[in-house]
């Protein structure tokens, strides 16, 4: 099968669990809602900070550089590197996550009355700590088997993770409503342990099946800690990266909010405005991301593969093919949302407010979908510290944007800085793979 066939086919496998993925998850948090009420759901959500925290810090950025290392020794044919890559990944990668996981359960009272500011998320965060550990395991099998090009495998793990968790939640409720029981927001928590064991297991079956060709190889130690170097240089960007942003989301959570009271509008206003941009405007604009975010995730693999076996014209057409195809999409989408964004805010969610924010934001579409693919190659081609700084300026400028423009501007202030860091990205990527490109022997 050809490159370009495996990518076509690796990205509609992707994209195709996606939007499973979202729309199952969709009913489930109206399954949520309608069990839990509007308050539990809220403390769900609460914590959902802290664990992304944790899974940026312990397996996001091994997951990544492990997509690219085992696709580099693939390509050279040292396979027996690439599986002891794995095993090296993992047990990194799981030790990392008992230390999260015992320091989260350490802390949890702390950071539930100091920093969430409900001391009734302490139990949940308790209960959340035992999630690390197996998704450690499954972050770096996934990351392997993209790097060895079987999307398959992660595909599978997704759609049973999702599956697991929402079964489990439901059937224990419908289990506990008809014996009288009382329950609470923890078993929603639990569900994520449930559908991480879940997938955990069926990574750790197809990876170490007796007989199998593509089954990990345990490293001397010496060759141990060699990997472990590698992966924790390579990593330790990606990892900052994701943590910057997680550290973003959550300023941007407690700040927005505050300076829209300086702008002039009232709490409860100000409170309702950030509600309608995340919860009804920004979903609308990131739905066609399933898309891109499947070829960002073949293209890593894809991308070292090519590097290693020095294919410089085949990698200059394929950064040329990306952008412009996530450009158009981006193009097309921008377009659909300018004339149906009034349309779509009024009928689906009520809001007019929703509708000025989708076309206010629909002009970031041609820059978002293609930058995700463009931070992917950057990360495939090993300057993950490039990505990094780009990243970092990146936020700078929405930081900015809270601080400084909202209070003069209002939320409109807000909005333009998201626009102005996506298309910083977008050329400063470009500019720095044009440059690579350039030089690549």
């Amino acid at each position: 099968m050809s490159r370009k066939q495996i990518l076509l086919k690796g990205t509609l496998l992707l994209t195709a669990t996606g939007v499973i993925t979202r729309l199952t998850g969709f009913f489930y948090r109206m399954f949520l809602s309608h069990t839990f009420g509007e308050e539990g759901v809220g403390l769900y959500q609460l914590i959902f900070p802290i664990y992304a925290l944790g899974l940026s810090l312990t397996s996001v950025g091994i997951e990544v550089i492990l997509a690219r290392l085992a696709a580099k020794y693939t390509a050279v044919k040292q396979k027996k590197e690439a599986r002891e890559l794995l095993y090296t990944a993992i047990l990194l990668s799981t030790l990392s996550s008992c230390v999260a996981m015992l320091l989260l359960q350490k802390y949890a009272p702390v950071i539930a009355s100091d920093i969430l500011r409900d001391s009734r998320c302490q139990e949940s965060l308790t209960i959340l700590s035992y999630v690390f550990p197996f998704a450690a395991v499954h972050s770096c099998i996934c990351g392997y088997c993209f790097g060895i090009k079987k999307p398959f495998i992660p595909a599978v793990s997704q759609l049973l993770e999702q599956g697991a968790r929402i079964a489990s939640v439901c059937l224990v409720s419908w289990f506990c409503l008809s014996n009288g029981l009382a329950f609470g927001i923890p078993l929603a928590v639990g569900g994520l342990i449930i559908g991480e064991i879940t997938s955990s297991i069926y990574c750790l079956r197809v990876a170490f099946r007796p007989g199998s060709s593509d089954s990990p190889l345990r490293p001397p130690i010496r060759r141990f800690w060699k990997y472990a170097g590698s992966l924790i240089a390579s990593s330790s960007p990606i990892t900052a990266s994701r943590v910057l942003l997680n550290l973003l989301q959550s300023i941007e959570a407690v700040s927005i909010p505050l300076m829209l009271q300086n702008y002039g509008m009232t709490a409860s206003d100000a409170l309702s405005m950030y509600g309608v941009l995340t919860g009804m405007a920004m979903p609308c604009i990131l739905f066609p991301s399933a898309l891109t975010n499947s070829i960002s995730t073949m293209l890593l693999p894809e991308v070292a593969e090519i590097q290693a076996l020095s294919h410089k014209n085949e990698l200059r057409r394929l950064v040329s093919k990306v952008v412009i195809s996530c450009i158009t999409l981006g193009t097309v989408c921008c377009a659909g949302l300018l004339i149906t964004g009034r349309m779509i805010g009024t009928l689906l969610f009520h809001s007019p407010t929703a509708g000025f924010f989708i076309i206010t934001l629909s002009w970031m579409c041609p820059f978002l979908y293609t930058n995700t693919t463009l931070i992917s190659i950057l990360n495939g081609i090993g300057k993950t510290a490039h990505s990094f700084l780009i990243s970092c300026f990146s936020l700078s400028l929405r930081i900015a944007s809270i601080f400084f423009l909202i209070p003069t501007s209002g939320i409109k202030g807000y909005l333009w800085g998201m626009l102005a860091s996506q298309v910083c990205i977008f050329l400063f990527c470009l500019m720095d793979l044009k440059r690579y490109i350039r030089s690549f022997q």
